[in-house]
């Protein structure tokens, strides 16, 4: 996938400025794909040249005046290509499970080391869930007759959580392994 399917997705959802869109990301699609602001302007830029998104410009009160951004025919065509594409599963990178793997050729300290470590990122996987569940309590109050795109938002935002939960019980095994290991 390119930043160019994130951002198409997004604006079909609520067409916005660079800036809302950097904002949607930090919100809702980070976590699946993330891109910084500068990414995000760059790619608009090109994606405009291309006639996938027009602007337009729209005054604000007190503040300087913003270009927001909506899919063209071009951009709708091309994600309808992208969508029906096959997709090959990701390749998975985990710089921390090869930490696990390699604490057998460490001793007592580093493996306390690391243990802290694996608190911390457990911390972070922690803070996630919390993002999620609270964002699906706002997002999601009444999920019994939602629309297409608010079904297929909700059930992305949960993966999310399923992956979060299953990341965090990993991790107390992995915890509770390494604390077995030097006592």
């Amino acid at each position: 996938m390119a930043l160019e399917h994130a951002i198409l997705v997004s604006l079909l959802e609520r067409p916005g400025s660079g800036y809302e869109l950097a904002r949607r990301f930090e919100r809702s699609i980070g976590r699946f794909w993330t891109a910084t602001h500068q990414q995000i302007y760059r790619v608009l830029k090109r994606m405009e040249a291309d006639g996938w998104v027009t602007a337009e410009e729209v005054s604000q009160d007190g503040r300087p005046d913003k270009r927001s951004f909506s899919v063209a025919p071009a951009g709708r065509s091309a994600l309808v290509g992208w969508l029906r594409a096959p997709v090959q599963p990701e390749a998975v990178r985990h710089e921390l499970a090869v930490k696990i793997r390699g604490a057998a050729f460490d001793d007592a300290a580093g493996r306390a080391a690391l243990v802290a470590e694996v608190e911390r990122y457990r911390a972070t996987h922690e803070e996630t869930l919390a993002r999620y569940l609270a964002g699906e309590r706002r997002d999601f109050p009444d999920p019994a007759a939602p629309d297409a795109a608010a079904a297929l938002q909700h059930v992305v935002l949960r993966g999310g959580i399923a992956y979060e939960r299953m990341v965090l019980a990993w991790l107390d095994d992995v915890l509770a392994t390494l604390r077995t290991l030097d006592h």
